[in-house]
């Protein structure tokens, strides 16, 4: 949401946050992932047949070499234990702003601290889920050092060492 409508609209704000919380909530649980999928589906959503998004939603994989599994831990994911899926992390969208760097959407020289922390809210959504009754939900801003799949590490706290480690880059750091 934009900074003036939340400032003008504190208790809209947190309402629409709880809302999305509790529609994530729901679309976490097992038994709603058919519903969700002949949601989603619909035409005026995504326009994409059931059976082609249900086993993603699941966590039914086929690797296409004949291996196949059903129910996996891969399963999409929308709010988590103490809806730590959903929590706004600070690190999370360094990570986003930094990759805006890399390609040149930012100036090399951004700052990714500032404007994270001018943008990110995660005393809204604190504020929403404790009035939710939600338990054990994250306390700080950080996941940590993030490692990829391709064995590069991010640390929220040097983006710029993650961007000078890439080999395919847009900008020069």
């Amino acid at each position: 949401m934009r900074a003036d409508f939340v400032d003008a609209n504190p208790k809209a704000t947190q309402a629409i946050l709880m809302a999305v919380m509790e529609a994530q909530q729901w679309c976490e649980k097992i038994e709603n992932k058919q519903e969700m999928a002949e949601i989603v589906g619909k035409r005026q959503w995504f326009n994409v047949p059931v059976p082609d998004i249900i086993g993603r939603i699941k966590g039914d994989i086929n690797y296409g070499n004949g291996r196949k599994v059903a129910g996996s831990n891969l399963r999409m994911k929308f709010w988590g234990e103490g809806g730590a899926v959903s929590y706004p992390w600070k690190s999370l969208d360094s990570w986003f702003v930094t990759e805006n760097v890399r390609w040149g959407k930012f100036e090399a020289g951004f700052d990714i601290k500032g404007h994270v922390n001018k943008t990110n809210r995660s005393d809204l959504w604190v504020q929403a889920a404790k009035a939710l009754g939600v338990s054990g939900i994250p306390t700080g801003e950080s996941r940590g050092v993030e490692k990829f799949f391709d064995g590069k590490t991010f640390d929220p706290a040097n983006p710029q060492a993650y961007l000078k480690s890439l080999s395919i880059k847009r900008v020069e750091v």
